[in-house]
């Protein structure tokens, strides 16, 4: 070889060594570790996606490690502990508070974007809403802070029931508060209650026949990613029993549930995605604020009213933000 070939075969493997080495990097790796389960929520993981690509990941820019505790807390710290240690270069931990914690216990340094429906500060997972610091942001729905205001809501829709069904999640960490402010808010209405216990299936089941004994005749189902993964079953029950009955998300009633009243979780769900790009770019969490729901909605199913032979009220009709007929 002369001089002049040698110098042509050395200038183009110069050039063809960072293509080839750029072509075997590996997409950097999401680690999505949720409460609830996949098969209710494909729809949120989809609006997750959407934020990456608006914040510059689309597709197959980006790996995600998915991780469900499909209802049983017991199982996050572990599931946390192994997306920490594939590596991840972020933590999504959403799907309820205990998510949240389990995340922030078993990382300070991976960078965490968490979804919950009550009090991050609160809740010790971050300094401020504005300025986070640490290694945490995310998004907070509000949600299980929204109890009386559900309850209140049930009363007017059928105010001359005379014991209403509460049922909470007792494995859920906000379940005391959420139990304070419904007999509160109860107390003030002077709205009797019976209150139902259930952490799991048979917990579940056993909490159905104890409200059916005592005659309710609504149904309100406090907020819990247990109860998410339990929808269809739960609207079942509330179905074939006649019961009117008050849920947190939009969904419940998409699926035949009476009406709901809450944030718009999708929204939230994207909002995450894009936190989630940011902080690819080499955003700090500290700097990101917590994002907090600007909007709650009420949604009726009247179709669901029809079959239990109710009248929605012209003030609630007015009141809702989204009617299903």
């Amino acid at each position: 070889m002369n001089r002049r070939d040698f110098l042509a075969a050395l200038a183009s493997a110069a050039a063809a060594g960072p293509v080839a080495a750029l072509s075997q990097q590996r997409p950097p790796v999401i680690g999505f570790m949720s409460g609830r389960s996949p098969e209710d929520s494909a729809y949120l993981v989809d609006a997750f996606k959407q934020g990456l690509a608006e914040g510059g990941f689309p597709g197959d820019s980006v790996a995600i490690e998915y991780r469900w505790a499909e209802g049983d807390y017991a199982r996050l710290p572990a599931l946390a502990s192994e997306l920490v240690k594939l590596p991840v270069a972020v933590l999504v931990a959403v799907g309820g508070n205990p998510s949240a914690m389990a995340a922030r216990q078993a990382t300070s340094t991976v960078p965490i974007v968490f979804g919950m429906g009550g009090d991050p500060v609160g809740a010790g997972l971050v300094a401020s809403m504005n300025r986070p610091g640490g290694n945490v942001t995310g998004f907070t729905l509000l949600t299980n802070q929204m109890e009386a205001k559900r309850l209140g809501l049930l009363h007017d829709l059928v105010p001359h029931r005379s014991v209403i069904g509460v049922i909470l999640d007792p494995n859920f960490a906000p379940a005391a508060n959420q139990m304070t402010q419904v007999e509160n808010a109860a107390r003030t209405i002077g709205q009797p209650l019976f209150v139902a216990n259930a952490g799991n299936d048979a917990e579940l089941t056993t909490a159905f026949e104890g409200l059916l004994q005592h005659k309710i005749g609504a149904m309100l189902v406090a907020a819990s990613p247990f109860f998410d993964t339990r929808r269809e079953r739960i609207i079942a029950f509330a179905a074939d029993h006649q019961i009117p009955a008050m849920y947190q998300f939009r969904e419940y009633a998409i699926a035949g549930g009476l009406l709901s009243y809450g944030p718009s979780i999708t929204d939230s769900y994207r909002q995450a995605g894009i936190y989630a790009a940011r902080i690819l770019k080499e955003a700090k969490p500290a700097e990101l604020p917590v994002l907090q729901p600007t909007k709650f909605e009420l949604v009726i199913n009247l179709n669901t009213a029809k079959a239990l032979g109710l009248t929605v009220p012209q003030l609630l009709l007015v009141q809702a933000d989204e009617v299903i007929e």
